[in-house]
């Protein structure tokens, strides 16, 4: 990958987000509100903005779920193309230790990703009317403090120069 190819992928993927995010942001200020003004949620989610909404907010839900097919089914179509290709890579491999190093390495990645794409989806692209709005509130803490707080966590502890100071932590607390 060169450094133009970077450059314009990188740039691609800010337009879309702004573009998208833009979309949104003009949709919540056609949104009208009434007496209430307190959000039941973490921080100021599209979803809880319409809840509180007193205007129609089926054309919004309809722009919501069709903005985010794109946004989400394509990363994650990229993430299974990738996927298969690195199995059938790795499944080449003659040694199966390699093997197994490989699909050790792969597997902390796919957890997270997964984690990260299936919360998502259950908050934006399956319907969320009658949703309990606690598990709302999960849903979105898991992809939005979750997820990055163990990346570093599940990729550090592969490290073989932080995980052995680790344990030799563990051990002296142990004793």
């Amino acid at each position: 990958m060169t450094n133009a190819h970077c450059v314009k992928l990188a740039s691609i993927s800010w337009f879309f987000g702004f573009l998208v995010m833009l979309i949104y942001g003009l949709t919540v200020l056609m949104l009208r509100y009434c007496e209430q003004n307190v959000i039941d949620h973490y921080y100021c989610d599209l979803a809880p903005l319409i809840e509180i909404s007193c205007s129609g907010t089926d054309a919004i839900e309809l722009e919501i779920y069709i903005l985010s097919f794109p946004v989400l089914f394509i990363p994650i179509t990229i993430v299974i193309v990738s996927y298969i290709q690195i199995i059938a890579t790795i499944l080449r491999f003659q040694s199966s230790i390699s093997r197994q190093k490989a699909f050790s390495t792969c597997s902390s990645h796919l957890t997270v990703v997964s984690i990260f794409y299936i919360t998502p989806l259950s908050v934006y692209v399956f319907p969320t009317k009658g949703k309990n709005s606690n598990i709302s509130k999960l849903l979105s803490l898991l992809y939005t403090v979750f997820t990055p707080f163990i990346n570093p966590i599940i990729y550090s502890l592969r490290n073989k120069d932080i995980n052995k100071p680790l344990q030799e932590i563990i051990c002296a607390i142990k004793i």
